[in-house]
């Protein structure tokens, strides 16, 4: 698949890595948008469901302070995903500062796919 050619190449993990850690990114954003834009991504990234499949499940520090988040009304629930983002790409064997170099290869291969609109969606994810 594409993207995952395109993070192994130019990141340097492998593809399970890959897989897990643009899942991760699309769990984020499945989570954050709603049915209709997500659709829009979804369209731009054919494998979505198989990657977020492929992403490790939630836990430990992160998974708990997102659970926490929510519970007093997600006021600061960029926080938690930020953090639960970090804490699914230890599951992955990477460290937390991967997650800045996989959003960039991410957004650049939807913009590809679905133009600069769908880019611009996925983006409020991630700010």
């Amino acid at each position: 698949m594409e993207l995952l050619q395109m993070l192994t190449q130019q990141l340097g993990v492998s593809e399970d890595q890959a897989k897990g850690g643009a899942g991760l990114l699309l769990k984020l954003a499945n989570e954050k948008l709603g049915a209709g834009e997500f659709s829009q991504v979804k369209s731009a990234v054919p494998a979505a469901d198989e990657l977020m499949a492929a992403a490790p499940k939630p836990g430990g520090l992160g998974g708990a302070l997102g659970s926490l988040t929510s519970a007093f009304g997600g006021g600061i629930g960029q926080l938690g995903s930020l953090a639960a983002l970090a804490d699914g790409f230890k599951g992955l064997n990477m460290d937390s500062g991967m997650v800045s170099k996989f959003i960039p290869v991410v957004l650049s291969f939807v913009q590809a796919k679905g133009g600069g609109g769908v880019r611009e969606i996925l983006e409020k994810v991630f700010k």
